[in-house]
């Protein structure tokens, strides 16, 4: 069986946003754990961790064109939802507002991806 789909410019820029927002959030987490006090939660840091494994992975499964990317891009955005909305409660700090704004346009673009699989 011989590949013919190809990435288009929406899958591109779902790719390099998830792509950005992963990066994004491993470096909010170490940020957050080299922070003096306690910034983040357990919870809150899971949280990050799980939502730059299901970026990276959704852009993955994107790149090799796999038959189960549209449902992956639909969890994507879900945990990026959740990620955004958490670091959105902490609005006087950059770098959650970085992350949170990454996380918004990964989601945006992960639910055109799964929207359009559909």
């Amino acid at each position: 069986m011989q590949h013919t789909e190809m990435i288009n410019e929406s899958m591109r820029k779902a790719i390099d946003e998830c792509m950005s927002c992963s990066a994004l959030c491993e470096e909010t987490i170490s940020y957050c754990m080299d922070m003096p006090g306690t910034m983040m939660d357990a919870a809150n840091l899971r949280l990050m961790m799980d939502c730059a494994a299901v970026t990276r992975t959704c852009a993955d499964l994107m790149c090799r064109m796999s038959p189960f990317h549209s449902e992956m891009c639909a969890m994507c955005a879900r945990v990026c939802g959740a990620c955004a909305e958490m670091c959105e409660k902490m609005p006087r700090d950059e770098q959650l507002a970085r992350l949170a704004r990454a996380c918004r346009a990964c989601m945006n673009s992960c639910n055109a991806m799964a929207g359009a699989a559909a």
